[in-house]
């Protein structure tokens, strides 16, 4: 289902002098000196078309330091004068966002915490109502597709129409390599409920760690992310938050300079019929797959009726550990991945689950209403 947001493109409200366009300043707002000379450096990367800091920071337990607070829009208002940067500032209430409108932040960002919270959303879509200001909506901590959209349907209501999502990756209980799960498929279902809305990527946040910045930051322009949003610091080694995912910004520079653009699309008629070509043959694939699957259903369907006649359970734990094995290998052999067949196996023996239960418990059911429609 396409939502139905009323949205500009992200080049009307925000230019950018190269590719890709990329958001960059410090996780925090420290001391004006340490503010005006990242700013400083960013700005002459000639790579840069806004500057962020934080300046009021949602921390996971008090005492840790939670940004300068209003004092430092003071200091990006002197930034944003020396280097001609637009600034951009994350907000989590309506005394927020009236503070950082009244210094003149040109972008505001709702944070991931505040995404999850849906009166913290419209609280600050209130205080937007009838302003022109470009706002970006961080994805919610936990991975939760509604959340999100419903965050931005409440901010696109309240009149904005310069909007975009930022994908900053979604808390897990599993631990990688990463500080959040990109979860790159909640994204990806973004995009295909609104193609019109601008996503940028925050490499930092999914990472936690600026040796990886680069892979994922590669990884979103590729899926056909709009943007970065990087942490730069001019020494991240003393930064007060977030030192690990920030990077200074000569080495913001090597990593965008690394990074290769791919277009969407492309007017190259001999690799556009190429390209119809596979994609045809794709498709008759995914027909023949959904077509066998329809078939396995069946035969689930007529396992279910003999195991319902025989009085034999559901799950036989032995012949699905039997499935998992063999499937597993004989993909393997076929060099696809063990996680993706095991996450397919799983999917289709839920629906076998599913299929059986419906079975097992149809007559039974129908028994119970007969019995309430006689008591």
């Amino acid at each position: 289902m396409k939502l139905n947001l009323n949205i500009q493109p992200l080049s009307s409200w925000i230019k950018t002098s190269s590719e890709p366009l990329v958001i960059a300043g410090p996780c925090s707002a420290e001391t004006e000196d340490q503010l005006v000379a990242t700013a400083h450096l960013l700005a002459n990367t000639g790579k840069v078309s806004a500057l962020r800091a934080g300046i009021w920071k949602p921390r996971t337990r008090p005492g840790e330091f939670e940004g300068i607070g209003s004092i430092g829009l003071e200091w990006l208002k002197r930034a944003k004068a020396v280097t001609g940067l637009p600034t951009a500032v994350e907000v989590a209430t309506a005394k927020h966002v009236e503070e950082a409108l009244k210094a003149g932040v040109d972008i505001l960002w709702v944070g991931a915490r505040s995404t999850a919270n849906p009166f913290t959303v419209q609280e600050i879509a209130d205080a937007l109502r009838g302003v022109d200001v470009p706002v970006m909506v961080k994805n919610p901590v936990n991975p939760d597709l509604s959340l999100w959209i419903g965050a931005l349907e409440r901010i696109n209501n309240a009149g904005i129409t310069k909007l975009a999502a930022i994908h900053r990756g979604f808390s897990s209980h599993e631990k990688s390599a990463f500080r959040n799960e990109p979860m790159w498929d909640l994204a990806i279902s973004l995009k295909t409920h609104a193609p019109d809305l601008p996503m940028i990527n925050d490499p930092s946040h999914i990472t936690g760690n600026r040796d990886l910045i680069g892979y994922i930051s590669q990884k979103a322009l590729d899926l056909d992310m709009q943007g970065l949003m990087i942490e730069s610091h001019i020494d991240p080694t003393v930064a007060w938050t977030d030192a690990k995912q920030q990077v200074t910004p000569a080495a913001l520079v090597e990593i965008i300079n690394h990074l290769a653009l791919r277009k969407p699309e492309t007017r190259n008629t001999e690799v556009n019929d190429k390209l119809t070509e596979l994609r045809n043959q794709i498709d008759k694939i995914d027909d023949l797959v959904i077509q066998k699957m329809a078939e396995r259903m069946k035969i689930v369907e007529q396992i279910g009726n003999y195991k319902k006649d025989n009085n034999i359970t559901i799950l036989q734990v032995s012949r699905w550990d039997e499935i998992l094995n063999k499937r597993t290998n004989y993909a393997k052999a076929l060099k696809l991945s063990t996680e993706f067949t095991e996450k397919l196996l799983e999917l289709i023996h839920s629906e076998s689950i599913r299929k059986q239960t419906e079975i097992m418990n149809k007559n039974e059911a129908g028994q119970a209403a007969d019995k309430l429609t006689h008591a």
